[in-house]
């Protein structure tokens, strides 16, 4: 079981890498132990599907990191990653960005017991998960991201109280999520402004296709 267990983050690992080549060895380290930290939690609290677990790093951890190639995050910056679940997108992104500080919301108080324990567990300090939901959270944030939390429009109610007016990074404040599969009818209202990118342009295995990127700036 262990050397399974070995061989699968090792494969992951190579995955990460091949988008990510310039990790220092403190991001290896960080992102190599969420394998079997996720793998271990899971069987206590059911954070992720069972049946895709073991895709953990494909569909999960380099999925959120499509926000890393979108967005290049001047340290500084602050992001709330609203519906996070077990901690996802926040946790790979605050890997990948150690200088910025992000706060991950989400109203299942497990779930988030689970990204704290990740998150303690891999020393990750530049990173706050917390029990709460978005009409709650009252911050201040340069950016906005989620996983196909719930459509744009309804999304953008709820969090534009939270985009700071004040700017740190090349790309204007906004929201930025991650969604598959047809986004025109709740991207409409904003056509002018969102701008989509599909993850198959920094990406090439398949189950990529057909997902998007979608930056709105608010």
């Amino acid at each position: 079981m262990v050397f399974h267990a070995l061989l699968r983050t090792f494969a992951s690992m190579k995955l990460i890498e091949k988008y990510f080549p310039a990790l220092s060895d403190e991001q290896r380290r960080q992102f190599g132990a969420l394998d079997e930290l996720y793998h271990d939690w899971n069987e206590k609290i059911n954070v992720i599907s069972r049946k895709d677990i073991d895709n953990l790093y494909l569909h999960h951890v380099l999925h959120s990191l499509a926000i890393g190639h979108f967005a290049h995050f001047r340290p500084g910056t602050a992001i709330l990653d609203f519906g996070t679940g077990g901690g996802f997108p926040g946790i790979p992104l605050a890997i990948l960005f150690p200088g910025c500080q992000f706060t991950l919301i989400d109203g299942t108080g497990k779930k988030i017991r689970v990204a704290q324990e990740v998150c303690n567990a891999i020393g990750l300090h530049n990173c706050q998960p917390l029990h709460r939901r978005g009409e709650e959270e009252k911050g201040r944030y340069d950016f906005v991201v989620s996983r196909a939390v719930m459509p744009l429009p309804d999304l953008v109610k709820i969090v534009r109280k939270n985009i700071s007016r004040e700017q740190h990074n090349a790309l204007p404040n906004g929201i930025i999520c991650l969604k598959g599969g047809d986004v025109q009818e709740e991207t409409q209202p904003f056509r002018r402004l969102v701008e989509i990118t599909p993850l198959s342009t920094w990406f090439e295995e398949e189950w990529f296709r057909e997902k998007h990127c979608i930056y709105l700036p608010i």
